[in-house]
């Protein structure tokens, strides 16, 4: 990844905004948007602990002065349209609060990452966020039928899969929680231990199954050359260990033997 996205969470808080172009002005609303106090005066909004700052001059030689003065005293910028200026930019947001879905391209293209958005607006359901609030509301009953961590995580991800009881792109999936949870036959997945063969280092030629498998599993089980291309496309939080004919399959999850063909 060229850039680390995140939230930064600016409720509340001082955001520098500079400018009066056409530049400055969307930036002012997507700060206001989120909650943050927009601030148009450079010292002022130093003084108030400011940590971001946009600066959309029309002038291109004021940009540079202000985002070097504004870097110097600690602020992260972002300069419109100049993103070889900027310590971030800011993503094509898709809103389904509280479910927030940031598309971006490392400034290079601005109109593709448009038109990405465009095309998932089809395809998520307009009340996706109420699944979220469910699922959040639910968490207690969530606890108390699956105990376990990694037993838990196997049934919602069972729930919330393609065809699944939560299928998150089927209408309506929130008004599903209480008779999921009410179900009996809705237990997470026996612990499993299952192989994965690739013939390409290239992650774009994983099967689906072999995307979703890496993207659930709970441990994998790495050989010293498999292709970390591959090894990327895995959960972030996923137990790596070394290749052992001897690991077993911990209760509650999945785990995943890596291997090229």
């Amino acid at each position: 990844m060229r850039s680390l996205p995140l939230f930064h969470r600016i409720a509340g808080h001082p955001v520098i905004v500079l400018g009066d172009g056409d530049g400055a002005e969307p930036k002012r609303r997507l700060v206001e948007r989120a909650g943050g106090q927009v601030i148009a005066d450079m010292a002022a909004g130093i003084a108030a602990g400011a940590r971001l700052a946009f600066v959309g001059h029309d002038d291109a030689a004021r940009c540079e002065a202000d985002a070097e003065q504004l870097r110097a005293a600690g602020l992260l910028v972002n300069v419109v349209d100049r993103p070889e200026l900027c310590d971030f930019t800011t993503p094509s947001l898709l809103d389904r609060d509280p479910v927030l879905i940031a598309i971006g391209s490392d400034g290079t293209s601005a109109g593709l990452v448009k038109q990405l958005r465009l095309r998932l607006e089809s395809l998520l359901p307009a009340d996706l966020g109420r699944l979220a609030l469910a699922l959040h509301a639910a968490r207690a009953a969530l606890r108390g039928r699956w105990p376990g961590a990694a037993e838990r995580r196997r049934a919602i991800d069972a729930a919330l899969a393609a065809g699944g009881i939560l299928d998150p792109l089927q209408d309506a999936a929130a008004d599903r929680v209480p008779i999921w949870l009410g179900d009996d036959e809705a237990d997470g997945a026996a612990a499993t231990l299952l192989e994965l063969t690739v013939r390409s280092d290239d992650p774009d030629e994983l099967t689906i199954r072999q995307a979703r498998l890496l993207g659930t599993a709970d441990v994998l089980l790495v050989p010293a050359d498999f292709p970390p291309a591959i090894l990327a496309r895995a959960r972030a939080d996923a137990v790596r260990m070394d290749d052992s004919p001897d690991v077993v399959a911990s209760s509650g999850r999945l785990v995943l033997r890596l291997r090229r063909a």
